[in-house]
């Protein structure tokens, strides 16, 4: 009963909408049926057939007559003509061509007294009817039908049970007349998107008249498997423009739990102009919530495009009168702007924004689409970006912005500058002949950062407090190197680095003594005061490496299809030089007092300790300390070479990869005056299978553990500064494996298609809504040609403190895939194991049914905060996509 009471609504929704789409407009489907008269002089190619002359020859079989220069026609079985030769029979495969008109059939005749030309098809042995007319016009379509009447001085004409498709819908059944002046009737016609000359489902329209700027219609129903409901709309009348026009969007109704019944997305659709419009939506609840919205979308061919969309709304929630009643205002504002690569060639700009409060995805139930993936997205991210290229120069700006709506921390950056210039060689010649010589192989380089940045809560952005937050500077680099090979097999490079940083604030340090912190009194307690004003940093550094490549073999004769191994060590030795820029008499660096102005020691370099007056500024300061470190590793990669089953001569080899870049990477720092060996790194990955491959990597420290006594008594653990057998801190490993790897995809193909077309002709809101249920519909595109396939991913990480203590360890499990029941019916699922609760991770089921031009789907979330179903049985056309059934069992108390 649900569904019968709505069909009155979805179809007034459906005949709103398609006055302004060009697929209901009815004088497109009349250009197909019914002849127009033209200037015959428009072809140019029958002008010099003389029109008392009849040609009945024959050629390769058919008879061809020409009976005037308007019209040519032909036939595969046979020509006949009345006694007094007014009337032609055409027979079998019959064709004739007048003006731009084209008709196939395979019974035609014209008579030339009353201009009249009439077509039908034939019953076949088994009593079937064949050789239907096939009727099409210049730059339209082609459309089938019973039989047709056309009269071509007149251009009056009918069409009988026609079959035709217009943009996406078609038109099947009844009778359409077109009249001299361009008027259209249709009398028992239906509109379908089913491409079945006998759809499953489609509009019924008694009858109707279509003129150039109106329709009118009789009573409009809905048909499904031939059944007429008895709901419909007794008659209408729809302006019929010929451009884009503005209009109103009808509401849709609901009920939500929490908020009340509700009246959504109701609202005006405004033309600007051909390259811009705009969209204004508000919802209402009837327990005091309301939301607004502001969608426009624009775009201009071969140069750019865009959206841009602005939400508020005010929800309340908890009983009327009490403190959980008053209203929880939000908004989120959305713009995503692409560039044409070809609009500007050497530049680029591009936006994508996406700011919302921290509580707005909650509160309005992810805007409104109660999609469990929006409600619980935590993480945003902005961008605008734009750079320019000429010759060795880059420019680059953006502002960014990151923010976590679970801890409320917000972090922008407004304006990111970056300029740049290639490494070229000053000292090379253009005109040089013969080898370069040593000096002409320096090669140098210039870059330039800037930018002001701000990390906060998004509840204090806008106050002083925060704004006395904000960093700035400048940091310029400018590398000098040189790339030789002295010795045979080894590559030598040397070069260096200066880099110079610009400040405008800088901070002061000061030790407080006396600090209880969880239970025990602290050495002391450094607290920060930022001091405004320009100052400077300047620092440089030398280095030298060289680097080379080892292979080593393995033949094997009697290890079955394993014939050979592969080893490539690739390993690399760099060395480093910086001196120390910490002497306070460079000021850079400070003394750290007491509050009673005494100085604090540091064991480590024995002398008093000192601190960076950069160290919290955006770009920071020079290192402490002098170094001179030699940096070294080894990169291998480890390949089988077996014979291929796939080479029938027995010979043919192929490899395959067993580790691929297996690392492992330190230092040593000769002038650090304790701990001059770093923690040792590695990391690799193998690919064991084509559908299965596995990353690790970790760390070691190679550093004995003692206590740590503070008044006697053993309170921690500490480094000592001696080596032992190096210990594990960190290790992590991950792997994923794919039963079906060609699963995916056609899904992969069709989203690039989606968005590569939305960036060339700019995001209409029908394409919007596209790309939107391709990230949330698991049946967007739903592939039967796969029967099945299963997807799993696993990783474990594993860490602790360098001295051994507080091991944690978090490892995951996540899998998904689909399989068909049947050819039509196909199930698909995602889901995990979470095992610090011991228990699924967010689990979801969807089922999907394909009934040709319609489909149904049930989505199902059996466990967790946001457990529900969802079933839908709707059109596939997005054109008609207001007419679906929809049952459901939501979250909505809980989102």
């Amino acid at each position: 009963m649900k569904f019968l009471q709505a069909v009155p609504l979805l179809i007034s929704i459906f005949l709103l909408t398609a006055v302004s789409h060009a697929a209901f407009a009815l004088s497109g489907l009349s250009m197909r049926q019914v002849l127009q008269q033209q200037d015959t002089l428009k072809r140019q190619d029958t002008l010099k057939r003389d029109t008392s002359k009849r040609d009945t020859s024959k050629t390769n079989g058919k008879a061809v007559a020409q009976v005037d220069s308007k019209i040519e026609y032909s036939a595969e079985d046979s020509t006949k003509f009345s006694k007094d030769r007014s009337i032609i029979y055409l027979y079998g495969k019959a064709r004739v061509i007048y003006q731009d008109f084209e008709l196939d059939a395979d019974y035609i005749t014209y008579n030339s007294k009353t201009n009249t030309v009439f077509a039908s098809g034939r019953n076949d042995a088994k009593g079937r009817y064949v050789g239907k007319p096939i009727f099409k016009m210049e730059k339209q379509g082609s459309s089938v039908a019973d039989s047709l009447f056309y009269n071509t001085k007149s251009g009056k004409g009918s069409v009988f049970n026609a079959f035709t498709e217009q943009e996406g819908g078609f038109f099947s059944g009844g009778q359409s007349k077109r009249q001299p002046d361009n008027e259209i009737h249709v009398k028992g016609m239906t509109y379908s998107t089913c491409n079945l000359p006998h759809p499953h489902f489609g509009i019924f329209i008694t009858k109707g008249i279509v003129t150039d700027k109106q329709i009118i219609t009789g009573p409009v129903y809905l048909k499904i498997e031939d059944i007429p409901l008895p709901l419909g709309l007794p008659f209408a009348f729809f302006p019929k423009p010929n451009k884009k026009s503005s209009g109103v969007i009808m509401p849709n109704v609901g009920d939500d739990y929490t908020r009340g019944f509700f009246l959504r997305d109701g609202g005006y659709y405004l033309t600007l102009n051909d390259y811009w419009d705009a969209k204004a939506l508000g919802t209402i609840y009837t327990r005091g919530s309301y939301s607004a919205s502001l969608t426009s979308n624009y775009t201009k061919r071969y140069k750019y495009n865009g959206s841009l969309r602005l939400d508020y709304a005010s929800n309340r929630y908890g009983v009327e009168g009490t403190p959980g009643y008053a209203p929880v205002k939000d908004f989120s504002i959305q713009w995503a702007h692409s560039q044409n690569a070809n609009a500007h060639p050497g530049s680029t700009f591009s936006s994508s924004v996406n700011i919302k409060t921290s509580g707005y995805n909650t509160n309005t139930a992810g805007s409104n689409t109660y999609d469990f993936r929006a409600i619980t997205e935590n993480i945003l991210n902005s961008s605008i970006n734009y750079s320019k290229t000429s010759g060795l120069m880059s420019l680059s700006a953006s502002a960014t912005h990151s923010q976590n709506t679970q801890t409320k921390s917000v972090d922008i950056r407004l304006p990111d500058v970056s300029l740049s210039v290639q490494s070229f060689s000053p000292f090379d010649s253009k005109n040089r002949v013969g080898d370069q010589k040593w000096y002409q192989k320096i090669t140098v380089a210039y870059n330039m950062v800037t930018a002001n940045s701000i990390s906060t809560f998004d509840s204090l952005l806008f106050r002083r407090e925060s704004l006395n937050k904000l960093q700035n500077g400048f940091q310029q680099q400018v590398p000098v190197s040189i790339n030789f090979t002295p010795i045979k097999y080894f590559n030598f490079s040397a070069g260096g680095t200066y880099t110079e940083r610009w400040h405008f604030q800088s901070t002061r340090q000061t030790a407080i003594k006396g600090i209880v912190r969880n239970g025990e009194v602290q050495p002391y307690t450094t607290v920060y005061d930022t001091v405004a004003g320009f100052n400077r940093s300047g620092e440089y550094n030398l280095n030298m490496g060289i680097s080379t490549k080892v292979y080593n073999t393995l033949q094997f004769n009697k290890l079955g299809n394993l014939k050979a191994l592969r080893l490539v060590m690739t390993p690399n030795v760099n060395f480093s030089y910086r001196p120390d820029f910490s002497d306070p008499s460079r000021g850079n660096y400070k003394i750290l007092k007491y509050q009673d102005g005494t100085d604090v020691w540091d064991p480590t370099y024995n002398r008093p300790k000192r601190y960076s007056i950069h160290s919290q500024s955006l770009y920071g300061g020079p290192a402490e300390g002098e170094n001179a470190s030699i940096s070294f590793g080894m990169d291998n990669t480890l390949e089988a070479k077996v014979l291929s089953s796939k080479d029938t001569t027995g010979t043919g080899m192929r490899k395959i990869p067993i580790i691929q870049g297996l690392s492992f990477n330190g230092s040593y720092n000769f002038l650090a005056p304790s701990f001059k060996l770093s923690e040792l790194s590695f990391s690799g990955r193998s690919q064991l299978t084509e559908k299965l491959g596995i990353t690790y990597d970790g760390s070691l420290n190679p550093y004995a553990v003692g206590d740590s006594i503070f008044n006697g008594q053993i309170v921690t653990k500490k480094l000592i500064d001696r080596y032992t057998i190096p210990r594990l801190t960190r290790f992590s490993v991950s792997f994923g494996y794919s039963l079906n790897a060609e699963a995916f995809k056609k899904r992969n193909e069709n989203i690039d298609n989606a968005t590569e077309q939305t960036q060339k002709t700019g995001m209409t809101p029908e394409q919007a809504a596209q790309l939107q249920q391709i990230s949330n519909d698991p049946n967007a595109f739903v592939d039967f040609k796969i029967p099945w396939n299963f997807t799993f991913s696993y990783r474990f990480d594993y860490s602790r403190q360098a001295t051994g203590l507080f091991p944690t360890t978090t490892n995951t499990l996540n899998f998904n895939g689909d399989f068909n029941v049947t050819p039509k019916w196909k199930v698909q699922f995602t889901s995990g194991f979470d095992f610090k609760s011991n228990g699924l991770s967010p689990t979801s089921f969807a089922i999907y049914r394909d009934l040709h031009c319609w489909d149904m789907s049930i989505n199902w979330i059996p466990v967790g905060p946001y457990r529900s179903y969802n079933l839908t049985i709707k059109v596939k056309a997005s054109i008609l996509q207001d007419l679906k059934l929809s049952k459901q069992q939501a979250y909505y108390t809980r989102f």
